[in-house]
């Protein structure tokens, strides 16, 4: 895609939906219903990082909890008050408020929203070639592969 098919810049929430909710396979992907991204960072044809403008409807998440091996995370909170669960614990967080996700720590972490309003939240994450992504709630690990798509495997290393 060359520059000029790209934005200048935009309503981010006007953005169309990512068109498949979710890349998890089944059964992990009907977990992410109420979770809607824009792929803003895609619009632009950014290749460096991706950011996300994230919506978790009341009871939705925004992922299954994980711990990346390369990429860093870093989310900011719009609007709303989700959980962050992470290793230590859970931590209410309220708009205006931001959290990061340092690579290769192990320390699992994810969004939920218990409340009863949406949850609107950008994420930022690197690229990195070679990221792997450890799910330890779940029977999940992903690889990112060479042509950086993702690829899901049950732990003991058979494909889904």
């Amino acid at each position: 895609m060359s520059n000029t098919e790209n934005p200048i810049a935009i309503v981010a929430s006007e953005a169309p939906p990512r068109a498949r909710p979710s890349i998890y396979p089944e059964p992990f992907a009907s977990r992410m219903k109420g979770r809607e991204k824009r792929t803003l960072g895609d619009l632009f044809a950014l290749s460096n990082f991706g950011v996300n403008l994230t919506n978790l409807a009341p009871g939705a998440c925004s992922s299954l909890r994980h711990a990346h091996t390369k990429q860093d995370e870093f989310v900011y909170i719009l609007s709303g008050h989700p959980v962050l669960i992470t290793d230590a614990g859970e931590t209410s967080l309220a708009p205006g408020m931001c959290a990061g996700f340092k690579a290769g720590t192990g320390t699992a972490h994810h969004l939920v929203n218990r409340s009863d309003t949406d949850v609107v939240y950008l994420e930022v994450g690197d690229r990195s070639a070679g990221d792997s992504a450890n799910y330890p709630d779940d029977d999940l690990q992903a690889v990112l592969g060479m042509e950086g798509k993702w690829q899901f495997l049950h732990k003991d290393g058979t494909v889904y």
